[in-house]
């Protein structure tokens, strides 16, 4: 998705009347969630971000069929990572132990 701000103003002389153009265009985070794995690509990213080190990457969400074929994609700009969040250590509960990462992109744009 994607929000424009509306900008609002008054022309010249004209009193009872709002002009409204469109402004700033933003995106919304994304969170990607997954089951943990001994992979560390993603959290070493965030771990170079949280270190002073933006690396701005770009990306794809891709939903596929129950065939593995793709349905719809959709490519994120700029992206890098501004959040971490780790499993949920509960021996107890049977749910699967996930780790999530936000990124903070530049734009996203359907394929």
């Amino acid at each position: 998705g994607s929000n424009i701000e509306v900008v609002e103003y008054r022309e010249g002389g004209e009193v009872a009347t709002v002009r409204k153009l469109p402004g700033k265009v933003s995106y919304p985070d994304i969170t990607l969630k997954w089951g943990v794995t001994d992979s560390r690509e993603l959290y070493d990213w965030h771990l170079a971000a949280v270190n002073g080190t933006i690396d701005r990457r770009n990306g794809s969400i891709i939903l596929q069929d129950d065939a593995g074929q793709e349905k719809v994609r959709w490519n994120f700009f700029s992206a890098w990572p501004s959040k971490y969040d780790g499993p949920d250590f509960n021996a107890k509960g049977n749910d699967v132990s996930l780790d999530a990462l936000t990124v903070s992109c530049e734009r996203v744009e359907r394929a």
